[in-house]
């Protein structure tokens, strides 16, 4: 018998528009470091670390380290975009259609990503970690 704790890490990919849904519910409420956002033009690639609340552990409130990389990126317009690299962003919600992913921010922040087809990958990178409160969005 092991004394193990289990590793609930998630990988997910996302090949299709319709993937992305899934994707954008996993990253709600994810705490971003604008610094921690970067593009490589030449590998057409955007990469960003975040801090993701863990919407799917229903009967706990933690968060962890994520990694979301989108590749195919042709080009990426930014809206709104806090001039500090240090500036914390909530990302809202990834939407997609056939060739733009946006990734919207709290505060009309904005990442528009033209791509030459939707090509991402979520993946966790730490264990979770325990938080005091649980997002909350007024209606």
């Amino acid at each position: 018998m092991s004394d193990t704790v289990p590793d609930d890490r998630l990988t997910l990919l996302a090949s299709d528009p319709g993937d992305l849904p899934v994707l954008s519910a996993l990253m709600q409420d994810a705490i971003v470091r604008a610094g921690d956002i970067g593009w490589d033009r030449r590998r057409r690639r955007l990469v960003l670390v975040a801090s993701r609340y863990r919407w799917e552990a229903a009967t706990e409130v933690s968060r962890v380290r994520t990694a979301l990389r989108l590749d195919s990126v042709l080009r990426v317009e930014r809206q709104h975009w806090p001039a500090d690299p240090d500036a914390m962003l909530a990302l809202l919600s990834i939407a997609a259609d056939s060739d733009r992913v946006t990734l919207s921010f709290a505060d009309a922040a904005s990442l528009r990503l033209h791509v030459e087809c939707v090509d991402a990958v979520l993946e966790d990178l730490s264990a979770p970690w325990g938080v005091r409160h649980r997002p909350h969005h007024e209606m």
